[in-house]
């Protein structure tokens, strides 16, 4: 666990230095679980993310944008009345738990001053953003209402008192001597990281791990003098924010973590830590809450599609065997003579067979001879008209399966608003019904993601097929640069230039092969060509094209370079 209470306090510090007298101009919630606080200070807007997520639970200052619904929550609301226009008066933590309060004072509608507490508590699945009358010290309201059957020590709900969670009765390790850490700390009570957890607040067993580790000989004194040393060094803010990326997990924290190994990367402050290690994460979950219901028709549809498949091959190998209806036809027509009506069979020699070999054809008793070849021609012909149809819907059920690899590859990769995009394009198909009450806007264009190369090359991205078929066919110039992975799903990519640097072509690349089936693969090829060359085919499903021309590059996925073009 990253965000503990040692955490928490630099967290807390942090925004007390940018925050403190600021002015909340405007309060947005994004989604369920988050909340942005736009502040104005010294002459600066900030915006504070809050959110009470149960997995990504956290507070700090955010660059990044956040769509905002057309309804805003109750919550929200509730905020905004009691919020806006408020003066921060103070940050602070209480103890050394995850609780972050922020101290506002504002004017009610007689002109008297009042105050309001809002309490952030960062405590995984329990974690809560609370509003409090400080006056009354009772809840105005929460974001997420916990009544007395859920929780028996306290109730969080409107018009009840605040009340703080229960008190772990852990030492502050900030208030601690070395003297009174090797107290605390037995040589002979299993391990030592779990002694630090168990006896000291705000210290999470990730950061229990790092001390032992730097203090290496396992002796308490070594780990009580490293214990007081990393205290030390994080209350006079020498502390150095750094994320941790090993082979199956990252890692961050607000100093180097030792004990782990692997790639490492560092920030200038705790919130730019944060909103890097959060990119895409939270907003990847709240995408996949959104879009569930579409993701599970989609593979539904695309397993129908696989099973049609299956049935359609099993009645092509059955047609087949138009070949031997005929063979069966011909030879009763040769042998008409050595047939009567009322035979169940006959045999007769095969003379497209080089050996000559007897063949014994099934016969209906109760046709003649010339009935039994003519069913036998018209079985045939239906067998052979038959395998022109069947290959003809077993093409068509392989496009759509690729169609659905396509929306399933743009789901990994979507926002809020690319979702909305996605269902309205199956709601055009005819794959899903038109909800009632849900009103398009008029002449909506898709919004394209935008981002700037190296040496000032203009590239768009399109994150799903409508944006896809807007960017190649409507915005980009026939003589731009069409870049798309090598038969694999993926976005359309355009370089706003004529003719672009290798250095432009390979961060374009980069992009078509982030934004694709591909982005954990290395040595992804891409394929790029001018626009010209690229055409949609007559009855092609959305966001399909072909292209010629092309070249090829092989380009490994880079996150960072990504988010550096976008910053750019």
């Amino acid at each position: 666990m990253s965000f503990d209470g040692i955490f928490t306090y630099c967290v807390q510090r942090e925004l007390k230095q940018e925050l403190e007298g600021g002015k909340i101009t405007k309060i947005h919630q994004p989604s369920k679980h988050d909340l942005i606080l736009q502040i104005r200070q010294k002459g600066k807007n900030y915006r504070l993310l809050i959110s009470n997520h149960p997995n990504f639970a956290r507070i700090h200052l955010t660059a990044s944008n956040y769509d905002n619904p057309q309804e805003p929550p109750m919550f929200c609301m509730v905020l905004r009345k009691h919020l806006e226009g408020s003066i921060i008066e103070e940050i602070s933590q209480v103890g050394l738990d995850r609780i972050v309060m922020l101290q506002m004072r504002s004017r009610n509608e007689l002109g008297d001053i009042t105050r309001k507490q809002l309490f952030v508590e960062i405590m995984g699945k329990h974690s809560n953003i609370i509003l409090v009358d400080q006056e009354k010290k009772m809840i105005i309201d929460s974001i997420k209402h916990v009544s007395a059957a859920v929780n028996r020590h306290r109730s969080v709900l409107p018009g009840h008192a605040y009340v703080f969670p229960p008190d772990q009765g852990k030492l502050n390790p900030f208030h601690a001597s070395e003297e009174t850490v090797l107290k605390k700390i037995d040589l002979f009570s299993g391990k030592f990281e779990k002694q630090i957890v168990d006896q000291f607040a705000g210290i999470s067993p990730l950061l229990a791990k790092e001390i032992v580790y730097r203090s290496g000989i396992a002796n308490k004194e070594s780990v009580a003098r490293t214990l007081m040393s990393v205290l030390n060094q994080i209350k006079s803010g020498s502390i150095v924010p750094q994320m941790t990326k090993t082979l199956n997990k990252e890692y961050f924290y607000i100093l180097p973590l030792e004990h782990v190994k692997g790639e490492r990367k560092t920030f200038s402050t705790i919130s730019e830590l944060l909103d890097r290690y959060f990119y895409s994460k939270a907003e990847r979950d709240r995408v996949k809450q959104q879009g569930q219901d579409l993701e599970r028709f989609i593979i539904n549809e695309r397993k129908k599609n696989e099973t049609k498949i299956q049935k359609l091959k099993h009645t092509l190998k059955e047609a087949e065997k138009a070949n031997t209806l005929q063979l069966y036809g011909e030879l009763l027509t040769a042998n008409m003579h050595a047939v009567k009506k009322g035979d169940k069979e006959v045999e007769v020699i095969n003379y497209y067979d080089e050996d000559g070999q007897k063949i014994k054809i099934p016969l209906d008793p109760l046709k003649t001879p010339s009935e039994n070849a003519q069913s036998y021609f018209q079985k045939y012909q239906k067998a052979k008209n038959s395998v022109l149809v069947v290959k003809s819907q077993i093409e068509k059920a392989e496009q759509e399966i690729e169609y659905f690899d396509r929306l399933l590859q743009q789901l990994e990769t979507a926002s809020p608003k690319d979702l909305e995009e996605i269902r309205e394009e199956l709601i055009e198909g005819g794959y899903l019904k038109k909800r009632a009450n849900i009103q398009k806007k008029k002449n909506a264009k898709p919004v394209l993601e935008a981002y700037l190369s190296s040496d000032g090359a203009e590239i768009l991205v399109g994150k799903n097929n409508k944006q896809n078929e807007y960017l190649t066919n409507r915005v980009a110039a026939r003589d731009d640069i069409w870049l798309h992975t090598k038969d694999i799903p993926g976005s359309h990519v355009v370089i706003r230039k004529k003719d672009p640097s290798e250095q432009t072509i390979l961060e374009a690349a980069n992009l078509a092969a982030y934004f694709s089936k591909a982005r954990q693969s290395s040595s992804v090829p891409v394929d790029y060509t001018k626009v010209r060359y690229v055409k949609k085919p007559n009855g092609a499903k959305p966001g399909f094209v072909i292209y010629e021309n092309q070249q090829t590059v092989y380009v490994t996925p880079d996150e960072e370079l990504v988010l550096k073009l976008k910053k750019q």
